[in-house]
Formats: structure tokens, sequence, C-alpha cells
């Protein structure tokens, strides 16, 4: 977890885009959201959260392989409060 959470940021995953949708539904708790390919949108109080999602090269470390998945976030009308509680969660959950 962090102590601040900016409204756009990206992050490397190490899970598989399958891992991703399996784990989003609980990540993102009571809030009402939308799925769509490679993308999602959560409704937070008045605001909202984007994110995009792609499958990227896995990292090799010797003979183990950790898939990558690039994640994009990007809150609009969400204060840093919620916006931290919110990503608490999230990152507690994935």
């Amino acid at each position: 977890m962090q102590s601040f959470y900016p409204e756009r940021f990206e992050r490397d995953m190490g899970c598989t885009e399958a891992d991703w949708l399996r784990w989003l539904p609980g990540a993102v708790g009571e809030h009402h959201w939308k799925l769509q390919t490679c993308t999602a949108g959560v409704r937070i109080g008045d605001g909202a959260l984007g994110l995009k999602w792609q499958a990227a090269e896995p990292r090799v470390i010797g003979l183990v392989r950790i898939p990558v998945l690039r994640v994009s976030f990007r809150f609009a009308g969400v204060d840093e409060a919620p916006r931290h509680a919110f990503m608490t969660r999230f990152d507690l959950y994935m």
C-alpha cells in the first residue's frame, strides 16, 4: 500500500488477464462497475475510476516466468481521501 495515490498512474501487475478478471469483482467491492474489453469503469461516489490493461512480455528470472499485466488507473472527480480508501482495499485484495 501507499500513503498517496495520484489521480493517474500505471502499474505492472504480476498476473494474467484471467487472474485479473477473477480478482477484480472482489477488489472493487460494493462499487458499481462495468467491464468491457480490456477496460473497466468503477463508480466511486460522484466520481469514477477508469481501468485499462494489456498483457506484456513476462518477466523471466532464471527458469521462472512471471506474467505481466500493464494496468492504467485514471480517477476523475474522486478526492484524495476516497481515492486512498478505495485503493487501500484494492491493493489488499489484489
